[in-house]
């Protein structure tokens, strides 16, 4: 059973991905993620304001214009919270790279393209075989055009791939108007993969303490529908590597991911909630499908359910909608 791939060109021993989690900051946990099956790993994300600022600087960016509402300040991380620096942060992807036969992947959290720059070369210094763009910005004002937001995604994809010299990802939400459009764009920007979705973390009401709440839940397998679908389109339309994330829990979400066109899974919330050493178990269920399908190879069942592939293509677009609510009203007798 020959389960390598490549991903930007690195080749992996496998397409299981160890996604940025706070299981990437001890050494220690990452030799058991390369144990335990991982085909490469990627590092938690260093925050451009961690990059920006020291901890006094920090401190007070993340209180400015809270002293009005001294609830707010409840919301922000303490300083002493951030226990991994930029330059702790650089040290540790060096330690890995050394240690780790497997490939290890920095990343960057942020939005804009100051000082991302250098610190990328930083990176690529210490040993980090690839660069994955974490982006997140949370467009909110309404003079502000999504053109111009779109625009700034790319900015920071090109300056960040045009200073190193190796492959950069981007990994994005699914709140663009053209994901497809975007993902071309990252292409002609420089990128080299793309990673589907980012995860956000949404906040809640707290309705007997009328409060606002954030707090983290981790992902379940129906999320995984949404990269799913994208990646099911995307493959063979675009020439960079797709990664997916979000959703992935079993062997058999990692096969389905690969048959839709992904070259690697990443996966996080499965190893949180069922320790490192479930990679095993996603690896022992994948090579079992894949027995009893006769597939020999990544490579053979990669992309074979995109939408290019299928009988029915229309299954992926607005047709099925349609279809769905109509045998939905059928079973239940809606009238």
């Amino acid at each position: 059973m020959d389960l390598s791939t490549t991903y930007m060109g690195l080749k992996l021993r496998n397409p299981l991905v160890a996604a940025a989690s706070p299981l990437s900051q001890r050494l220690d946990d990452l030799r058991r993620l390369e144990e335990a099956g991982a085909g490469a790993v990627v590092m938690f994300s260093i925050f451009e304001e961690q990059i920006h600022h020291d901890a006094e600087a920090l401190d007070h960016l993340l209180s400015a214009g809270a002293e009005s509402y001294a609830e707010a300040l409840s919301y922000f991380p303490d300083v002493g919270d951030y226990l991994v620096g930029p330059e702790r942060y650089l040290e540790l992807v060096h330690e890995a790279s050394q240690a780790l036969a497997i490939p290890v992947i920095g990343s960057l959290n942020g939005v804009s393209n100051e000082g991302w720059i250098d610190y990328a070369r930083r990176i690529e210094e210490a040993g980090a075989k690839a660069i994955e763009l974490n982006t997140y910005y949370l467009a909110t004002d309404p003079d502000r055009p999504g053109s111009e937001i779109e625009q700034m995604y790319v900015d920071v994809v090109t300056a960040v791939a045009r200073s190193v010299r190796v492959p950069v990802a981007v990994k994005i939400g699914p709140f663009f108007s053209s994901i497809a459009n975007m993902v071309r764009r990252f292409e002609e920007s420089g990128a080299r993969g793309a990673v589907l979705f980012n995860r956000f973390y949404q906040p809640d009401f707290d309705l007997d303490e009328m409060d606002v709440r954030s707090d983290l839940h981790l992902s379940t397998p129906m999320e995984l529908r949404l990269p799913l679908r994208w990646i099911a389109i995307l493959y063979g339309r675009v020439n960079l590597s797709l990664a997916a994330t979000t959703g992935a829990h079993s062997g058999l979400d990692v096969a389905k991911f690969v048959l839709a066109g992904a070259d690697v899974v990443q996966t996080c919330s499965a190893l949180l909630k069922n320790g490192i050493g479930h990679l095993r178990t996603m690896l022992q269920e994948l090579e079992s499908w894949m027995t009893e399908k006769e597939y020999d190879s990544i490579s053979q069942m990669r992309g074979a359910m995109s939408q290019r592939a299928v009988a029915n293509p229309a299954a992926f677009e607005r047709a099925n909608y349609i279809r769905i609510l109509e045998e939905y009203k059928s079973r239940y007798a809606i009238t």
